[in-house]
């Protein structure tokens, strides 16, 4: 199938945060839970529910292009 869609696979190496977008997501996402003054789980879960929606679709295009994939 891979073939058929002209198509080619990349392999990274093991650990190549660089290369992999959500590694940028991560970082982002982990800033601002460090912000917040409670920390027990309930709250970092519904943190991390409202922290998603600062992540617009143009900032994860951003991501995706500077991990060098392919234009999209």
């Amino acid at each position: 199938a891979i073939r058929q869609a002209h198509a080619h696979l990349l392999f990274l190496p093991p650990y190549s945060p660089d290369l992999n977008p959500i590694e940028q997501v991560f970082a982002k996402l982990k800033t601002q839970l460090r912000k917040a003054d409670e920390r027990s789980i309930e709250t970092v879960w519904r943190r991390v529910g409202s922290l998603l929606d600062l992540f617009t679709a143009a900032e994860c295009a951003n991501y995706i292009r500077h991990a060098g994939y392919a234009s999209i």
